[in-house]
């Protein structure tokens, strides 16, 4: 079997074979730590939070499942076609939240895919620095774990399985010997792609439990985005042609299935079925009801949560002219070439950094920007 291909241009994401224990053992090693993730791991007690203490969240408040929708109708594109005019009233918004559910379910199983993958980043990467960064990942990825298990406990008891492409995606990511794989994979686009949901569910959910999940959750995700970004902008400019094309493929390839897992009613199917439709025929009415000028103009949203994906791979330059033309097709790339790098979650992440602090230090909480300073 031959060595996995690390495509690697900083010490810093230097690897080893996760069987290669005796490699941490090297004395040299321990003083060959870089300073790039420092800022990142000295922030870890400003937004630290237990979902465990009541002080920071309450899963216990209430909310109407069975009157109230989760989510507004104008999330749900299957609303806009034949087969979801047929339901309405407590109808409607059971569909909605079960329609939450499993997007919940998803991202529950987006969380342990990171909490495994931030593990396995610790058996394999060389450099101190790295490896206690991955190791104060994990723990939070953890308490995310934790959170959103309490969470669709509370509303619904049990979360749903994983849809088989998603499952599928994140085993190939967590059991990846290659150190660009888990980053570009997990740490730029799972990470980015929650950063999305997360920032919208934080706009639009009606339960305000929900929307501090969200917010808490935020906090911690524009850290581990920043990961992803320092490897990018350490690696992407010192890449060959052919490296290049391979991390562009490997990009493509998960936006790919991270998009289909999202939309394709194939994955939702036993949802679907709970309300008598095929997911056949719902998957069938959606491309009749849905164009491509339709889905672009959604985008166009800062929070939507393909659009913020796309972004990160843009500005982390592993979008270019060869693989610009496949995400043409969703956003329009001129347009969001001009804008800024400010994240549409930065801010949401600020506020309740500060949330947390005036719980964590009272009248000692610090002021300033905590996601400036770990840049």
């Amino acid at each position: 079997m031959s060595a996995p291909l690390q495509i690697t241009k900083d010490n810093a994401y230097d690897a080893v074979d996760p069987k290669d224990f005796p490699s941490m053992m090297d004395v040299d090693r321990y003083n060959a730590r870089s300073t790039a993730f420092d800022k990142i791991i000295s922030a870890t007690h400003d937004h630290f939070w237990d979902p465990l203490d009541k002080k920071y969240i309450d899963f216990t408040a209430p909310f109407d499942m069975e009157n109230e929708a989760l989510l507004p109708d104008d999330m749900f594109p299957i609303f806009a076609t034949r087969v979801g005019e047929k339901l309405t009233g407590k109808d409607k918004v059971a569909f909605i939240n079960e329609n939450v559910r499993w997007m919940l379910s998803a991202i529950l199983h987006g969380e342990q895919g990171a909490l495994s993958l931030s593990a396995s980043l610790c058996h394999i990467l060389r450099d101190p620095g790295a490896q206690e960064y991955a190791a104060n990942q994990a723990r939070e990825e953890a308490r995310h774990v934790a959170a959103f298990t309490k969470y669709v406990h509370a509303r619904w008891g049990t979360p749903l399985p994983v849809g088989p492409t998603l499952g599928n995606l994140l085993t190939e990511m967590v059991n990846a010997p290659e150190v660009y794989k888990k980053i570009v994979g997990m740490q730029m686009l799972v990470e980015g792609l929650a950063m999305g949901a997360f920032a919208t569910m934080y706009n639009k959910a009606r339960d305000p439990l929900l929307v501090k999940l969200m917010q808490l959750v935020m906090t911690d995700e524009a850290f581990h985005h920043k990961f992803g970004k320092i490897w990018a902008d350490r690696t992407i400019p010192k890449l060959s042609a052919d490296e290049q094309n391979i991390i562009e493929d490997w990009a493509a390839h998960c936006f790919q299935t991270l998009l289909f897992n999202l939309i394709n009613p194939e994955q939702m199917k036993d949802v679907y079925a709970k309300f008598g439709i095929d997911w056949q025929d719902a998957q069938a009415a959606l491309v009749e009801a849905i164009t491509d000028d339709e889905r672009r103009e959604r985008m166009r949203e800062s929070s939507d949560i393909f659009r913020v994906l796309i972004k990160t791979l843009l500005k982390a330059g592993i979008i270019t002219e060869r693989t610009k033309a496949f995400y043409q097709t969703y956003v329009d790339m001129d347009e969001l070439k001009a804008e800024g790098d400010h994240m549409v979650g930065d801010d949401i992440a600020e506020e309740g950094i500060k949330y947390l602090q005036a719980i964590n230090f009272g009248a000692n909480a610090k002021t300033g920007s905590i996601l400036m300073a770990a840049e």
